[in-house]
């Protein structure tokens, strides 16, 4: 699949490759072409969205969406979303969570913290295509999104 790089990308924070691997693979099955880069816990997030550490050269634009897993090493996914939308440079990036967590606890949480959508990740593959076409077609096809 070639990305389009005058399409909005996506930032996905996640620790785990094999997620990482198969959403990209549900994207492509969905011919969803936005550039879609990937960090491993919420301090890579921070340090992308921010550009600094390892991303002070970094040349891709903010993201238009970011999928957030909440259980990740060093920081994870709530303490992230804190950050994200208290930050005034930051807080207009929707922010969809996709998690296996399932407890009531942490929608209710994250939905506090100010997230967007909060979405269980699916078991299957089929299923977690089905889901990124749903997340494609709203964030990149209903709503009008603020440009980066």
């Amino acid at each position: 699949m070639k990305h389009n790089l005058s399409l909005p990308s996506i930032l996905m924070a996640d620790d785990d490759p094999d997620d990482r691997m198969l959403v990209k693979e549900a994207l492509e099955e969905n011919n969803l072409r936005n550039p879609i880069h990937f960090v491993e816990d919420g301090t890579e997030l921070l340090d992308y969205l921010h550009r600094r550490g390892r991303f002070i050269t970094e040349k891709a634009p903010k993201p238009a969406l970011i999928l957030l897993d909440l259980n990740m090493p060093k920081m994870d996914g709530r303490e992230a979303l804190h950050y994200i939308k208290s930050d005034p440079s930051l807080r207009r990036i929707p922010v969809v969570v996709l998690t296996t967590s399932k407890a009531e606890e942490d929608i209710v949480k994250t939905y506090d913290l100010g997230v967007n959508s909060f979405i269980c990740k699916p078991v299957r593959f089929d299923e977690l295509v089905e889901v990124t076409r749903e997340i494609g077609n709203y964030w990149f096809g209903t709503v009008a999104l603020p440009r980066a």
